[in-house]
């Protein structure tokens, strides 16, 4: 026997159910105590899982700035970013 094909609103239903799951496992993930993940997601600010959008571009850097920053491993532009904050918070307050 074939099986059968779900209807829109049964795809739906189960696209809602796994979005509740996928919260879930964010609010887990972020380590929260009991009680945080029974409020869940719903009472956390704007800013609390603030992360600013990427944008891709490319940055001649030196080759030796490069090499140490990649010396560490992977995920060394994260590292450049990091970097890069710092120095903008840092004159955003002595301004």
């Amino acid at each position: 026997m074939a099986k059968a094909k779900k209807t829109r609103r049964a795809q739906k239903k189960s696209r809602a159910r796994a979005g509740g799951r996928r919260r879930k496992r964010v609010v887990n993930r972020l380590g929260l105590s009991a009680p945080a993940r029974d409020v869940g997601l719903r009472n956390l600010k704007i800013g609390d899982l603030y992360r600013p959008m990427k944008k891709p571009i490319t940055v001649r850097i030196d080759a030796d700035v490069l090499a140490w920053f990649k010396k560490d491993g992977r995920k060394y532009q994260t590292r450049i970013n990091l970097a890069l904050r710092k120095v903008m918070e840092k004159e955003m307050k002595g301004r």
